[in-house]
C-alpha cells in the first residue's frame, strides 16, 4: 500500500516509536500507528553534517499493510531490516532488503517458525536473535549474499523465560551477544536472584551523539 506523502517536518497526528540506527546514523527506522493501517513502518534520513543538531529529512515509508508491523531493526551492513508481523495470525519476525527493490533486490524472508517479535542482530552478522512468544531469547544463525538471505532454524538461545512486558522491549545484546540486558521475571530465586545485576546509563543522548558522529 503506497503512503501518503508526507512534507519533510511535518508532525504526525499518530503515535510513532523509534527502534534502530542505521550503521552510519545517517537514518532511523521507526514505527507508526496510523488509524486506517495500524502499526507501519517508516524510515528517516538524517543529516549528520552536524552530530549535534541531526538534520531530519523527508520520512519514507518501508512496509505499510493491513497488518501490524513493529519493531524494525537494521543489519549491522545496513542492507536488510528485520521486523515483526501478524500477517501470519500470530507475530512473527521477517527480513526484507533495505531499501525496498535496492542493491540488495525485493523479498521477505520469514526468520522465527512459532512466533516472535523484537528482533536484535548480532553485531558480527552471523546471528539474529528475537523474543519468542513464551518469552524466551531465540536465535537463527543466517547468510545474506547480495540479493538473498537464508536464516537457519531457529534454537533456544536460554532456557531462561523473561519477565512478560506487553508492548515493550525487553532484550538487547552486547556487542558480541554473550549475553542479555533482560527484565527478568518477579519468580525468580535462589540463585537467578543473588547473580542480578543493575547498570545504570548517564548522559544516554550525549551517546546516541557520539555513536551518530562516529557511524556506529
Amino acid at each position: 500500500m503506497e503512503a501518503e506523502p508526507r512534507k519533510c517536518c511535518d508532525k504526525s497526528q499518530y503515535p510513532m516509536t523509534p527502534y534502530s540506527f542505521s550503521p552510519d546514523g545517517k537514518r532511523l527506522a521507526f514505527s507508526e500507528q496510523a488509524a486506517e493501517t495500524g502499526s507501519d513502518l517508516w524510515t528517516l534520513p538524517l543529516d549528520t553534517s552536524d552530530p549535534e543538531h541531526p538534520n531530519p529529512g523527508k520520512p519514507e515509508s518501508f512496509l505499510r499493510t493491513p497488518f501490524q508491523e513493529d519493531a524494525p531493526a537494521f543489519s549491522p551492513d545496513g542492507r536488510w531490516i528485520s521486523y515483526s508481523s501478524n500477517e501470519s495470525g500470530r507475530s512473527e519476525v521477517f527480513v526484507r532488503p533495505f531499501p525496498p527493490g535496492g542493491p540488495s533486490g525485493s523479498g521477505k524472508w520469514p526468520i522465527s517458525t512459532d512466533g516472535g517479535e523484537y528482533p536484535i542482530w548480532s553485531h558480527d552478522g552471523r546471528q539474529l536473535f528475537y523474543e519468542s512468544l513464551d518469552n524466551r531469547i531465540m536465535t537463527a544463525g543466517y547468510i545474506a549474499k547480495e540479493d538473498s538471505f537464508a536464516a537457519e532454524k531457529p534454537r533456544p538461545w536460554s532456557a531462561t523465560q523473561l519477565r512478560d512486558i506487553v508492548g515493550h522491549w525487553n532484550l538487547e545484546a552486547t556487542a558480541d551477544a554473550s549475553r542479555f540486558v533482560v527484565a527478568t521475571r518477579a519468580d525468580w530465586t535462589g540463585e537467578q536472584k543473588r547473580s542480578l545485576h543493575v547498570t545504570f546509563l548517564l548522559s544516554f543522548f550525549d551517546e546516541v551523539r557520539r555513536r551518530i558522529s562516529s557511524g556506529k
